[in-house]
């Protein structure tokens, strides 16, 4: 049986938007989110951002004090072509680890960005937008097993401090980074608050089609994209459904899964929290 996630727990830490930060969506430290055992997650160990191609000289300078040892790079070949690489930080490993798309395939996402209303109605109403990406986070805890385990031992032995992101920061790296947290004990609300940060008005994407203004948008077009630029409950919740269906919990998921041995958690906890 799937476990309920519990509320969230109080005064959780709640970032603003660093001034300093400029040219990167959704930025924040995952430090002060508390863990089970009543430790937390140390500040300036894990970050989580949207990519860093647009980063601004400013921003650039604001990411190289963080001491960031590696930045993990979710996004696919696609992403790369349509945003560009992230901005080099001397001294600062990247780690490119392509995740599933949410909702991938490249005909879907064309629709997504060029799709009049008549186009979107029968591929995204009706709640079908809203299944596809509770599907597709089902698919990236069932099927991306490898990279997230490659991701936990690198972090585990050399990696921190680390900065965790995909294209708009939500999804792909939303989900490794719960994928983390579990890995580190923090509490499910915990996890699901910070993965609802991602709603944010500072934070969210901010999808361009065919060069029209956000504001003058069709309302209807609005409305059947909403679902796939929103970090819902629902979302994560069927990430963690199929954590407890098919694995019977995060202690099997994480061994059997991932394949990560109690002495490999024992190090990724010792690096991250306090």
């Amino acid at each position: 049986m799937a476990q309920q996630i519990p509320p969230a727990p109080p005064n959780l830490p709640t970032p603003e938007p660093d001034p300093e930060l400029t040219g990167v969506r959704n930025f924040r430290d995952l430090g002060g989110l508390p863990t089970t055992d009543g430790r937390e997650v140390g500040p300036g160990l894990l970050f989580r951002s949207g990519h860093l191609a647009h980063a601004t000289e400013t921003g650039t300078a604001f990411l190289s004090s963080l001491g960031l040892h590696t930045v993990f790079d979710f996004r696919n070949h696609t992403d790369h072509a349509v945003e560009g690489p992230d901005i080099a930080l001397p001294g600062v490993r990247n780690v490119n680890i392509p995740l599933s798309d949410p909702a991938d395939a490249g005909d879907f996402w064309r629709t997504v960005h060029e799709g009049g209303v008549e186009q979107l109605r029968p591929l995204l109403g009706e709640g079908r937008a809203a299944a596809r990406m509770s599907n597709s986070y089902r698919t990236m805890v069932e099927r991306r097993t490898a990279e997230h385990g490659r991701v936990l031992r690198a972090l585990a032995e050399d990696s921190v401090p680390a900065l965790m992101h995909c294209a708009a920061g939500k999804d792909r790296a939303g989900l490794s980074v719960a994928v983390t947290l579990l890995a580190l004990g923090v509490e499910r609300g915990a996890v699901m608050a910070d993965y609802l940060e991602s709603n944010a008005p500072h934070r969210r994407y901010r999808l361009r089609r065919g060069g029209e203004p956000v504001g003058a948008r069709d309302p209807e077009v609005k409305a059947l994209l909403a679902p796939l630029f929103d970090a819902r409950t629902e979302y994560l919740a069927a990430a963690f459904e199929a954590v407890d269906g098919r694995w019977g919990g995060v202690g099997n998921y994480l061994a059997e899964g991932l394949g990560l041995t109690p002495g490999t958690l024992g190090r990724l906890r010792d690096r991250l929290l306090r």
